[in-house]
């Protein structure tokens, strides 16, 4: 007897209080999905400009514009537009100077 309370066998039963309902479950700011197919609209942006660069300019103006406050997950994608929109604006001028001189 005395080696069954030793070891722990004791019939009781404890019972923990919840702390939350699950139901009731407050998500986060960050548990939402991205817009545009979850993958954020800089990404998106980034995407779509390799068929109209114009998105990565848009996409430039809002990374300058600190769009990315509003959900920080979208700064990567933002910041790969914009050195998208350098180099194309790069090769472009450096492809006009070669025209036109």
């Amino acid at each position: 007897m005395e080696q069954e309370q030793a070891l722990g066998s004791k019939d009781t039963d404890i019972t923990y209080p919840l702390i939350r309902d699950p139901e009731e479950f407050q998500g986060g700011i960050y548990d939402k999905p991205l817009p545009c197919f979850g993958c954020g609209l800089g990404w998106f942006s980034f995407l779509l400009g390799f068929a109209f660069p114009l998105m990565w300019y848009y996409a430039t103006i809002l990374y300058f514009g600190n769009y990315y406050r509003k959900d920080p997950r979208e700064r990567a994608g933002l910041a790969a537009c914009a050195i998208a929109a350098l180099i194309c604006s790069v090769v472009v001028l450096i492809t006009v100077a070669a025209i036109v001189f």
